[in-house]
């Protein structure tokens, strides 16, 4: 088994110092193994945000290295010329794509790139190529941002992978939350699958002044059974068994 917390940090307009130290006390604060935190939560959901620098990563690392938990945090990236993230047109490309961190005391990576852009996101961003899965202590977690979550082939591609979590972090206005729930629950009955969301709280860019929060985990049955309000630096977690094996569960 293991424990996920999703959180939904305060967050500075483009201050990536200040957001990871936000991301770094929420991690200390969750005692999960697991954090998600939201989309574009290191820089807010600014269109025009730089790529962010691992090396301003570096004080989470250190979280995560203190508590044993593996961070996933959302970000503008780079691009790749392979894995998850880019080929356009057919060739390869610098990206940038919104990205999500894998952060532990391993250090930081790019575990996946956003497949399904929104609104004026294609203005700027270019799309990953494939979906991704992290194992985190034989758990299997497939990672999605925002309307990637409302894109049935993109759920149904990332669990043909072998997942047992549906990780994303997303944001959605506050008038709109209940789609979060609805597309949480669908993932979590079509592919009998655990789901875990992290939802932007507070005011970010592009229109946002008041983000929906809930974040939550749901069980396969589609029954959330652990969630957040809509206030700032809110940290729920539960407990997700591991898959069942021969002779046990």
């Amino acid at each position: 088994m293991i424990t996920i917390a999703v959180a939904q940090p305060r967050c500075t307009p483009y201050d990536v110092t200040a957001n990871v130290a936000a991301h770094a006390e929420a991690v200390r604060a969750a005692g999960a193994r697991v954090v998600v935190f939201p989309e574009l939560s290191l820089t807010g959901y600014h269109l025009d945000a730089p790529v962010v620098p691992f090396d301003l990563v570096e004080p989470l690392v250190r979280a995560c290295a203190e508590t044993g938990t593996v961070a996933f945090a959302g970000a503008p990236v780079g691009g790749s010329f392979g894995g998850a993230g880019g080929t356009w047109a057919g060739g390869p490309v610098g990206g940038p794509n919104i990205g999500v961190l894998e952060v532990s005391a391993a250090g930081v990576r790019v575990a996946y790139r956003k497949m399904w852009l929104g609104g004026r996101e294609s203005v700027r961003f270019r799309p990953g190529d494939a979906p991704a899965v992290v194992e985190v202590d034989g758990v299997r977690l497939g990672l999605a941002v925002c309307k990637d979550t409302g894109v049935r082939r993109h759920a149904a591609d990332t669990v043909a992978l072998g997942v047992d979590v549906y990780v994303a972090g997303v944001l959605e206005h506050a008038w709109d939350s209940r789609v979060v729930a609805e597309r949480a629950r669908r993932v979590a009955v079509e592919h009998d699958v655990w789901v875990a969301i992290a939802s932007f709280a507070g005011s970010t860019g592009e229109g946002y002044e008041s983000a929906a929060g809930r974040s939550a985990v749901w069980e396969p049955s589609g029954g959330m059974i652990a969630s957040a309000g809509t206030g700032v630096d809110a940290v729920v977690r539960a407990v997700i068994p591991g898959r069942a094996t021969d002779g046990g569960t």
